[in-house]
């Protein structure tokens, strides 16, 4: 077996140093071939964004409907504002923003996320690596004898040999440029479906504090409902014991009674499951339940509302960058799998000493070197590579067909935000209406059969239609704090105003491309 040793420049004869001399012009023409051809495959130009004007085909109101009402507030749709990067800070609740600070810092979600980008950007780093030589060092000491031959014999013997090995595979036709920036466009997408994770992370906690402060109003509605239905249920009890009504109208109040009750116990299961969800967001098991309560009295409703211009929602949207990353990456593997169909050229070479003694390794006449070229064409796998590179075109006009898919599911994301906010503020006004023509109904039916002007069923009737429109209003009022958090989910949440150290910055960020660097100046967009 034969190994090679490190020789040192001092050491080394005369013509070992030309040998050098030869290597290193030969390995820099290597890399200036490597340097100057042109990457394989196409060169990948970000989507144009879409040629639209708006998001619904009819023009916004400049503001939505009021209502005298807890969360009636007229909203203004403000085009082109920008979002605030903490958008949930607009509802002034310091219980929320103690949650979402919570959330973000124990979420095993976001936690995940993180560790996906720092692998990916890792995965870059190792495919990096194939731009330089690679150099192995390597000291075999041996002891051996040769066979008999004719006779004669031959006396075991020691050899010392050590070497240093280099090794590289000029990309000439850009096949590792190419993986280097499939994977930094992989890269890319973990970044930004980490972005994704911590918009739906914010936006999960605002949507369940808004959603548990809703159940409460709907249980105090319902517990205002049975305490009315309580004293009308004693005034016919009243007018029973004096025999100014029947016994079934007092039955059918009970009934009634009973009824509402009913539903109460479905309203308290909502919450419980509701205040479970929410201390799981935060990144807390159920029987550690957060301190924080919310009611809607808490909440504020914004009324200046960010309306991004539609050429600059597929930059803001962090589903529709990883979708744009994910076409890219595809782009790059046509690249590859084309470049596999190519020459590839290998360079390596071998120096070092070989000597009985391992004393003598790099004394005068023990060195020994090796320089080697290689050149390999494909010219026959079957139809494999061919069709390697079918499929890769296949799956880039997958790629472009999932990212318009997702560019359109964006633009119909903030099209219903926008459509539930205006419609969300109609229906306030028209429940809170409603509310107060059904609460004086019901009043005035109380006093009718109070003085015997009315039946019993009257009552009853004006009960039952007080009772949906408080209920119906609590929801109204629910609606439109939950669909003002959706639409700032919508338009991307304002990831890219955050100063401080966010998802996207936990891990290192991947190693930019250098323009000027034309080992990678393809990389680039």
């Amino acid at each position: 077996m034969q190994v090679i040793a490190v020789e040192s420049g001092k050491s080394l004869a005369g013509k070992n140093m030309s040998t050098i001399d030869f290597k290193l012009k030969t390995s820099a023409l290597a890399v200036f071939l490597a340097l100057t051809g042109c990457a394989a495959g196409p060169d990948f130009k970000p989507p144009e964004a879409p040629q639209v004007q708006g998001y619904t085909k009819e023009p916004l109101p400049a503001k939505t409907a009021s209502a005298a009402t807890l969360g009636g507030d007229a909203q203004q749709f403000v085009e082109g504002m920008d979002i605030p990067a903490q958008w949930w800070a607009l509802f002034n609740s310091p219980a929320l923003n103690a949650v979402i600070e919570e959330a973000l810092k124990a979420s095993p979600d976001l936690q995940s996320a993180q560790a996906a980008l720092r692998a990916a950007q890792e995965q870059v780093s190792v495919q990096q690596g194939a731009f330089y030589p690679s150099v192995n060092a390597s000291l075999a000491p041996t002891r051996q004898k040769q066979p008999v031959s004719a006779g004669q014999g031959s006396s075991p013997f020691n050899l010392h040999t050590a070497q240093v090995s280099v090794s590289y595979t000029l990309d000439a036709f850009g096949g590792n440029r190419r993986q280097v920036e499939g994977l930094q466009a992989q890269a890319e997408q973990q970044k930004f479906l980490l972005e994704a994770a911590y918009l739906t992370l914010t936006s999960n906690v605002v949507a369940a504090a808004v959603q548990e402060a809703g159940l409460r109003a709907q249980i105090a509605a319902t517990q205002e409902v049975l305490k009315v239905q309580g004293e009308l249920l004693e005034l016919l009890q009243r007018q029973y014991a004096l025999g100014d009504v029947a016994q079934a109208d007092v039955l059918t109040q009970q009934a009634a009674l009973a009824q509402t009750q009913a539903s109460l116990p479905p309203l308290q299961k909502s919450l419980a499951q509701q205040r479970d969800r929410l201390t799981a967001l935060a990144g807390r098991f159920p029987s550690q339940e957060l301190e924080q309560k919310f009611d809607l009295s808490s909440l504020s409703l914004p009324q200046q509302l960010p309306l991004s211009l539609p050429s600059s929602l597929v930059q803001q949207r962090p589903d529709v960058r990883a979708a744009e990353a994910q076409l890219h990456a595809a782009s790059a593997a046509v690249g590859v799998a084309t470049a596999n169909m190519l020459p590839q050229i290998t360079l390596s070479a071998n120096i070092g000493s070989a000597a009985a003694e391992m004393g003598n390794l790099f004394t005068s006449g023990t060195g020994l070197w090796a320089l080697v070229g290689g050149l390999t064409q494909p010219l026959f796998a079957g139809g494999a590579l061919l069709h390697k590179k079918r499929a890769s075109e296949a799956l880039l006009d997958q790629a472009a067909a999932q990212y318009k898919s997702t560019v359109i599911l964006a633009f119909q994301n903030v099209a219903d935000s926008l459509r539930a906010l205006q419609y969300d503020a109609d229906a306030l006004r028209a429940q809170d209406v409603a509310e107060r023509a059904a609460a004086h109904s019901l009043e005035i039916s109380r006093k009718s059969v109070q003085l015997g002007a009315a039946s019993p069923q009257t009552l009853l009737a004006a009960q039952q239609t007080y009772q949906q429109a408080v209920i119906n209003l609590a929801q109204a009022q629910a609606a439109r704090f939950a669909d003002t958090a959706a639409l700032f989910q919508a338009l991307g949440g304002g990831w890219w105003n955050r100063s401080e150290a966010g998802p996207s910055t936990a891990a290192r960020e991947v190693d930019p491309v250098d323009p000027a660097d034309p080992a990678t100046r393809h990389l680039g967009k």
